[in-house]
């Protein structure tokens, strides 16, 4: 069994000069072909059910299924709650066999953000799992802008939540599907000057591969989440698969042919974090 809590893989990550793929999964399909990649490159990987996900799946059924897809990999695979926004969702998370979770206040005040932050890593850490928390909002292509990550801010943050993973904004955005700008180098080099903890880029689709690659050995970023990327590539492999046989519709055997697409693609992200081979 190679199940992992987000600390144990980060802070391998922050020793060696790499980062991690924070995987962003839908479904079976995505999340078995997450796993074959990481398998395929021997690294580890952290298969993230966000809130999309969770709307179309239990968190009961989305633990169990990460930790099956754990107890038969040969690398170390974090299951990871992303974007938990209430207590009880985290909760739901811990109690459903997840070994990480995240918790996303970044929408609110600074002090209200640290004290619930705080509350849900001393649950996870009581349990013996990790938590990531968010300071400064990431926003969202075409949707809620941005508040960049003060600096001053980050380091209260981490100090007072206790954080395994903080997660900053810097020129990120979510759901972005053009590789566009980059992020704001001088802002992580300040960030990381004041704290220890391991960074998160959130949006990770939008940056481009070439600054994830040197970020991932330079700087103190561990966990680059890709999503958008790879269900851009998911659904283009689903839309030849269902064009080449118009007559089709055995959804097994049209799925079945996503995966070895998704699986390269997700190979090409891992690689260019820089994990070495296990």
């Amino acid at each position: 069994m190679t199940l992992a809590t987000l600390t144990e893989v980060l802070q391998s990550a922050l020793k060696g000069g790499y980062a991690v793929g924070g995987l962003v999964t839908l479904g079976w399909e995505d999340m078995r072909a997450y796993v074959a990649a990481a398998e395929a490159e021997g690294a580890p990987v952290i298969l993230q059910a966000g809130p999309g996900c969770r709307e179309h799946t239990p968190l009961p059924v989305l633990g169990k299924m990460f930790r099956y897809l754990a107890e038969q990999a040969s690398v170390p695979v974090v299951a990871h709650l992303d974007h938990g926004y209430t207590a009880e969702e985290c909760r739901q998370a811990l109690d459903s066999g997840f070994t990480s979770l995240m918790y996303d206040g970044s929408r609110k005040p600074l002090n209200q953000n640290i004290d619930e932050t705080a509350a849900i890593a001393e649950m996870a850490h009581k349990a013996g799992i990790s938590c990531e928390g968010e300071i400064g909002f990431v926003g969202y292509s075409g949707g809620e802008g941005s508040a960049g990550t003060d600096p001053q801010e980050a380091t209260r943050f981490a100090r007072e939540t206790k954080v395994d993973a903080m997660a900053i904004s810097v020129g990120n955005v979510h759901l972005q599907q053009e590789k566009q700008g980059g992020l704001d180098e001088a802002r992580i080099r300040a960030i990381e000057a004041v704290t220890v903890v391991p960074l998160v880029i959130h949006g990770g689709s939008g940056v481009p591969v070439a600054q994830r690659s040197a970020l991932a050995r330079s700087s103190s970023i561990c966990k680059f989440n890709i999503g958008t990327e790879l269900r851009m590539a998911f659904g283009q492999a689903l839309r030849e698969a269902v064009l080449r046989d118009p007559a089709r519709f055995d959804r097994v055997a049209i799925l079945k042919e996503t995966h070895d697409p998704l699986v390269q693609a997700a190979r090409s992200v891992i690689r260019a974090l820089g994990a070495p081979k296990l």
